[in-house]
């Protein structure tokens, strides 16, 4: 990433936040972080607060208790889960792309092109987009802000298994080219974390967090999303074709866990 100023920078850091709405408390006393190239994936049931977290990292909400220390400058991409769009409203996406600032044409089909966007579909209307297509329009969208730190809300909400791995994939890759730090949040416990450094379990405070395989085995995470493959993240060996040996014990520790992944058992019920 351009200008960004040494590896392992920290983008974001709350101590003790907590957050009430509506007369009640939705966090409490959470500490968090996430620095420069890390990808931490949030992890809870509805209704842990998961969303209001992100709000009040990115400042949109307000703390009830405790602070948020963001990197002076600090440039944040931000993707929905979802956009609810007018069918009667005319807008392509090349338009879409330069809202609220125009982007040239070099720009905005250079950014659809690192997420895998035809450049074809620069004049589609926006609610013609198949979900997959739009995701990766919200995402290129953001990918013109040239952003320090990418948030993603649920992001891949609404897509099947291959889209969200697909999705996972690019999301990765981003990373790797950029140096961006990656912040996302899923209830799914079908999320692909397998760049995951670190997963937060959420539930109103923080239970747990660690890489995957140590959350997936801690009695907090247990506790929330149940045993074996019955609400539990599977996590199996992923060796490439290039490299078998099975003995890397080093692997777990290391930032980038290419090793772990988190995946679903294809015979559970989606939100079981």
């Amino acid at each position: 990433m351009s200008g960004l100023p040494g590896g392992g920078m920290r983008l974001i850091e709350a101590s003790g936040l907590s957050v009430r709405m509506g007369g009640g408390e939705v966090l409490s006393g959470v500490d968090f972080r996430i620095d420069a190239g890390e990808i931490v994936t949030v992890l809870g049931p509805n209704g842990s607060g998961k969303s209001t977290l992100l709000r009040a990292l990115m400042g949109i909400v307000p703390l009830s208790a405790g602070r948020v220390v963001r990197a002076p400058g600090l440039r944040l991409g931000y993707v929905p889960q979802r956009l609810a769009i007018d069918r009667n409203l005319p807008l392509t996406v090349r338009r879409f792309l330069s809202l609220p600032v125009r982007v040239s044409d070099a720009q905005a089909l250079a950014a659809l092109e690192r997420t895998g966007i035809s450049s074809a579909l620069a004049a589609r209307q926006l609610h013609d987009l198949s979900g997959g297509q739009l995701q990766r329009v919200l995402l290129a969208r953001a990918l013109l802000g040239d952003p320090q730190i990418l948030v993603l809300d649920e992001a891949t909400q609404g897509l099947d298994q291959p889209g969200e791995a697909s999705f996972y994939r690019l999301i990765e890759d981003i990373r790797a080219t950029t140096g961006a730090g990656v912040l996302m949040v899923s209830h799914d416990l079908h999320v692909v974390m397998a760049a995951s450094d670190r997963v937060v379990c959420l539930n109103g405070h923080v239970c747990c967090e660690g890489t995957p395989r140590v959350v997936s085995t801690a009695p907090e995470y247990r506790a929330l999303f149940g045993l074996g493959t019955q609400g539990a993240l599977a996590l199996y060996r992923h060796d490439h074709d290039h490299d078998h040996d099975h003995d890397h014990a080093h692997d777990a520790d290391t930032p980038h866990d290419h090793a772990h992944h988190a995946h679903a058992d294809h015979g559970q019920a989606r939100d079981a």
